[in-house]
């Protein structure tokens, strides 16, 4: 039975029209440029931009893949924009950003699924900010071993790849994914950087049961994934699915309680966390925990 359509209070945000909003708003219009902000119609939109922080989406708006609780549109991409990464680094460079988050819509259409470009992102921006750290959050690749290997070859300060719902749900909203493809991913950058930092996220309210959420916890610490995010799923449309339940403040915190007891370095859980809210916060959190 889906959840009632009414939003409890602490699911409320106050949308920006702040001067950082509107400046970053024309930055990315001008250099042509996606973020999954927009796209994913995130709910922390206002505050990351009027904190000059954004999530890059690469590759295109149109992703070739249609799961049942997103927002991104899908359908058949036109074309590859090779110049993508030189604007930007430009626009990374202009925003004078410390820590930079770039994911992309999934391009099953392409050979490498979009690896080389994610790669040369990376790249480009270490020429122009040398300091700037770069989270990927990448798509599974269809498993291609080779197109990991491109993007870990790139050397990502963070390697994010969203495991999204447990296994019983997994198929019902992903259904061009594998739930055990997904952790094969995360264990085969953790073998290729054994130093480097990899990283999950979920949603919570998809219908899953308390059990099934700490059983994918400890799925995703048996391949050593360093870092989690949990949030509340939030149904974009009616063709969507359906909203099962809404989380609790104190539920996302007892959810927190119990990654942290299983060896996650950070936890981040919220009825507002997506996978890139205050990444650079997280990653800081948890390379001082190690002294990386």
């Amino acid at each position: 039975m889906a959840a009632e359509r009414r939003l409890p209070p602490w699911m409320k945000v106050k949308m920006s029209g702040s001067a950082n909003y509107l400046e970053l708003r024309g930055l990315l219009r001008k250099k042509g440029l996606h973020t999954v902000c927009e796209e994913a119609r995130c709910p922390n939109i206002g505050e990351c931009w009027e904190r000059g922080s954004a999530t890059f989406m690469i590759l295109g708006e149109i992703c070739t893949r249609a799961c049942t609780y997103c927002a991104v549109a899908t359908g058949t991409p036109l074309g590859l924009d090779l110049q993508e990464p030189t604007r930007l680094a430009e626009t990374v460079e202009s925003m004078g950003l410390k820590y930079a988050v770039i994911t992309s819509v999934d391009r099953d259409d392409l050979p490498d699924g979009g690896a080389y470009i994610f790669a040369q992102c990376i790249a480009k921006i270490r020429q122009r900010l040398p300091n700037c750290k770069v989270e990927v959050l990448i798509p599974d690749f269809r498993g291609d071993a080779d197109a990991l290997g491109t993007v870990m070859a790139a050397a990502p300060d963070t390697l994010n790849h969203n495991i999204e719902t447990s296994r019983r749900i997994f198929q019902r909203v992903r259904h061009k994914g594998d739930y055990d493809l997904s952790l094969e991913l995360l264990a085969r950058a953790k073998s290729l950087a054994p130093e480097g930092v990899t990283k999950s996220g979920m949603m919570v309210g998809l219908g899953e049961t308390w059990r099934e959420i700490v059983e994918t916890m400890r799925d995703l610490r048996a391949v050593d994934c360093d870092l989690l995010t949990i949030g509340q799923y939030l149904r974009p449309s009616q063709r969507h699915t359906p909203l099962a339940k809404w989380y609790t403040p104190d539920e996302f915190d007892e959810l927190r309680r119990e990654g942290e007891a299983l060896g996650f370095r950070h936890v981040a859980s919220g009825p507002l966390v997506r996978s890139s809210y205050r990444a650079e916060e997280q990653h800081e959190a948890a390379t001082a925990k190690v002294g990386v």
